[in-house]
């Protein structure tokens, strides 16, 4: 089992910045990937970003490249997802999710935490 817990969402202007976090405890980390996704409104969750706890190895989103930002803190068992330049598109509800490494599925998932950017 791997718990996770998001924090750090909010309501921005579009423009602005917020940083996510994804505290992760649970099995050994190092053999599981953790990825972000959001869910807006109407429309399918969808992919955001994802990085290798043991490599730092990342991947994003066409939609976000450039604007978000992941990494991770092994001595926190935390992953942050930087979110700059915001726009009201990005508004959604972000949850985090632990794949393990070798499997297509993400087994894991948090409970979600609210983005709101206004316009």
């Amino acid at each position: 089992q791997v718990q996770l817990v998001e924090s750090g969402g909010g309501l921005v202007q579009a423009g602005g910045s917020l940083r996510l976090s994804c505290a992760a405890s649970g099995r050994t980390l190092s053999s599981y990937a953790i990825g972000w996704f959001r869910q807006a409104p109407g429309k399918e969750r969808e992919f955001v970003a994802v990085i290798s706890w043991r490599m730092g190895t990342t991947g994003y989103a066409d939609s976000v490249k450039g604007r978000l930002t992941i990494s991770r803190d092994n001595a926190k068992n935390t992953v942050y997802l930087q979110m700059n330049s915001l726009k009201p598109e990005d508004t959604a509800v972000y949850y985090c999710a632990a794949q393990q490494l070798g499997t297509t599925r993400y087994d894991f998932w948090g409970q979600g935490t609210q983005v709101t950017v206004s316009s």
